[in-house]
């Protein structure tokens, strides 16, 4: 490890980035939810309710290591688009700029604490390779059979 120090500033300004993104994907997936409409309604809705619940775990860590750190969590909430879009590959493409979106939060926060903070970069780390199953996932639904 170096003996450099986290610049604490920065990492909380991208900590609190960090929980209002994924504060408004729980708003986000949980309004998707309610616009499925279709014979695959039932697991999308099941999926996109389990994201939500995934981003608010994701926000709740992310505000725990704001205050671990002595700073003050957001109540702000990232930005929410409505589209009025609702066909479920309107939704998914959507969804998708919403992860691209946090992931590129997770590797900036990643790029500040690479071999600072050992709590930091585990959690961007993991942060990260979550985002990237996550993506994996909407692309392959995006994704045409044949």
């Amino acid at each position: 490890m170096s003996d450099q120090k986290i610049d604490t500033t920065v990492v909380l300004n991208l900590l609190n980035r960090i929980l209002e993104t994924e504060l408004a994907g729980v708003v986000r997936y949980t309004h998707y939810s309610f616009m499925v409409f279709g014979y695959n309604r039932i697991p999308i809705v099941s999926w996109m309710r389990g994201q939500a619940n995934e981003s608010l775990a994701h926000a709740t860590e992310a505000g725990e290591l704001i205050t671990h750190f002595s700073g003050h969590p957001s109540l702000g909430i990232g930005p929410l688009l409505e589209t009025h879009k609702h066909d479920i590959g309107d939704i998914l493409r959507e969804s998708l700029e919403h992860e691209q979106l946090a992931l590129a939060y997770y590797r900036e926060l990643l790029e500040h604490v690479q071999g600072r903070s050992v709590i930091l970069e585990e959690y961007a780390r993991r942060q990260i390779a979550q985002e990237e199953l996550h993506a994996g996932e909407v692309e392959k639904m995006l994704h045409k059979p044949g």
